[in-house]
């Protein structure tokens, strides 16, 4: 069965006798004991964070979306930008923002999109907070919110969609985390530090935490590489089309070289013995920013494709072009590249194109002559997935026991090999990816296959078991979830390095190593655990008020203000090298605090007890 990579089946692993669901994926990633709060303070569910979701496929009605009593509704917004009626968000001129549950029931699923009704963005949801309606198939934080958007697809529509999760968020006051199950090849740029990653760069400084898909592409030799070392180099192979898929035009190769070092590219045409019949002109960056959609002819036949080309990227200086190839109606007909360049390490990736401009899944590149060059696995993270700020997750099959012997635990073949084009190591880490039990929409008019039909309120209602890092990220963005409950003021980079440091090491992260895994295996309670060690800061502060600081900045004495809360509470100070200055405890009415002995700067008190925590920023004046 050909990979998929956001359509039915993501990914096929191999593997022994698995079936693994979302109940064998909850302990595999530790995350069962966050849930039943063994030795923690209380247990964390991801209730008051907000889990945001850009992807299609949404069944609004689902009642995994319900809480684990199935009476509180906890989708809070959806936007649905291929939904024509509106009325579109406020600050938005297109698509329909669909608020609260009356109007999400109504709605019943997002509109037909590039995918059909799809299926997809409600099985991801569910891995992350779905409550499971009764089921095993309960994700890793059940009490979480939602918000989804079915996004077009355009740089600008997953930008405003970013932006519209997060200004629901500040409204909500509440923890946001956003989900990519997604990902593409040309859009952003191929460095991953276009308009999309500088968009998710800002919101991560203002508390956003992105997870995405790392891709899968492990398995095939999608990539191309090729170090230029003078002006007679040239780099020449075959790409390869895949079998017939619906919707299928072609093949898309997205091709870069270093900053600051055109190239050129022609396009072959061979036949069966891949003696070349036609070879087209060289397009070189070195011209400028341009588009061209033509054809080759040999005989009777004709190749259509197109190239668009960007001299140089204004973000990293990389020229880059994208050549779309119309797949031959001869299946005789062999295609190939030949390109050029004085110097610069090369790289393109040959990606399956759908006629709805949409296709990230790999074929290979191959070396059918002497002298030609053959595809490999690596640098195979696309956008979003290569963007530093988010958290790029890896796919493993859930580690488990059954008869006395134990299954899983490996990479899943079909995960995408680190690192990004300019040597950032990617991904960050793994989560449970294959053979995923959760909910799917029950509106869709895609194949899929469904088990456990269950009845909610008079109508039939189904979970699938799916793989891809499309099920990995989600779990992972769960997890997130459950750490920002346990400690709100936490900066995407603290939950990043805490996912990485609390990682789980084993002979499977051993043998695949940090290209496969990244860090190694998602740990969702010593994630928890950590993040209840460590002080953020109170710019990310949610929704409670239950102690009043003045004044602020201060010349000596600061006031806290404790009201009707009798649990013992501890106040603390720390520098902002994480060095705790001065311990003491609060009392109901207003404490005094003396802070004439500091020097002037910044500091972080931090109020806690065994319900609550809040870490506040405090400026000591001259």
């Amino acid at each position: 069965m050909k990979k998929i990579f956001l359509i039915t089946i993501i990914s096929i692993c191999i593997s022994n006798i698995y079936s693994q669901n979302l109940y064998r994926a909850v302990p595999d990633g530790r995350v069962d004991s966050v849930q039943a709060g063994i030795d923690l303070p209380m247990a964390y569910t991801g209730k008051d964070v907000i889990i945001g979701f850009t992807d299609w496929g949404f069944d609004y009605t689902h009642p995994v979306f319900y809480d684990t009593l199935m009476t509180d509704y906890r989708i809070l917004r959806a936007w649905d930008q291929y939904r024509t009626s509106g009325p579109a968000p406020d600050g938005f001129n297109y698509g329909t923002e669909i608020i609260g549950q009356a109007q999400l029931l109504a709605a019943q699923c997002d509109t037909s999109n590039v995918y059909g009704y799809h299926y997809h963005g409600t099985h991801a949801a569910s891995i992350a907070g779905g409550a499971g309606a009764g089921t095993k198939y309960r994700g890793v934080a059940p009490d979480a919110n939602f918000l989804f958007a079915s996004f077009l697809i355009s740089e600008q529509a997953v930008i405003d969609a970013f932006h519209w999760m997060y200004n629901v968020a500040q409204q909500e006051q509440k923890r946001l985390v956003i989900n990519m199950s997604w990902g593409l090849y040309y859009m952003d740029n191929l460095e991953g530090t276009g308009r999309i990653a500088q968009t998710m760069r800002e919101l991560s400084e203002q508390g956003v935490v992105f997870v995405t898909s790392a891709g899968n592409n492990g398995d095939v030799n999608f990539h191309l590489g090729h170090s230029f070392t003078g002006a007679n180099d040239t780099l020449r192979s075959q790409f390869l089309f895949s079998s017939d898929y619906p919707n299928m035009y072609g093949q898309s190769l997205s091709m870069t070289n270093s900053p600051n070092a055109p190239f050129a590219v022609a396009l072959h045409w061979m036949d069966n013995s891949f003696n070349t019949l036609t070879i087209s002109p060289f397009y070189e960056t070195s011209a400028g920013d341009h588009y061209i959609d033509t054809f080759l002819c040999a005989g009777n036949d004709t190749i259509f494709y197109n190239i668009e080309i960007t001299a140089q990227d204004p973000e990293c200086n990389r020229p880059e072009v994208r050549l779309r190839v119309k797949k031959p109606d001869n299946s005789n007909w062999k295609m190939g590249i030949t390109v050029v360049a004085n110097t610069g390490d090369f790289h393109a990736w040959n990606l399956i194109e759908l006629t709805t401009d949409v296709g990230n899944w790999g074929e290979a590149f191959a070396a059918p002559k002497q002298g030609w060059t053959a595809g490999d696995k690596h640098y195979g993270l696309g956008a979003p997935a290569n963007v530093d700020c988010a958290i790029s997750v890896a796919a493993h099959a859930s580690r488990y026991q059954s008869n006395n012997n134990w299954y899983g635990g490996n990479i899943c073949n079909f995960s995408s090999y680190g690192p990004t084009i300019d040597q950032r190591a990617k991904p960050e880490i793994s989560a449970p990816g294959y053979s995923v039990g959760s909910a799917i929409s029950s509106y869709t008019n895609n194949t899929v296959s469904r088990i456990n039909p269950i009845i909610f309120q008079g109508k039939y209602y189904y979970f699938s078991l799916l793989s891809g890092t499309s099920m990995s990220s989600p779990f992972v963005a769960g997890v997130v979830a459950l750490i920002l409950q346990a400690n709100p003021y936490l900066t995407p980079d603290q939950i990043k390095e805490i996912l990485m440091e609390t990682a789980r090491q084993d002979n499977f992260t051993e043998l695949g190593g940090s290209e496969r895994f990244g860090a190694g295996k998602v740990n969702a309670y010593q994630a928890v655990n950590k993040a209840l060690e460590l002080v953020g800061i109170q710019d990310f502060k949610t929704n409670t008020n239950r102690y009043s600081i003045f004044p602020n900045p201060t010349n000596d004495i600061i006031y806290i203000s404790a009201q009707n809360d009798r649990t013992p509470t501890t106040v603390e100070i720390f520098n902002f090298n994480g060095q705790m200055l001065f311990q003491t405890n609060l009392h109901i009415g207003v404490n005094k605090l003396n802070m004439s002995d500091y020097p002037a700067g910044c500091y972080l008190l931090k109020i806690s007890n065994i319900h609550y925590s809040s870490v506040n920023k405090i400026i000591k004046a001259q």
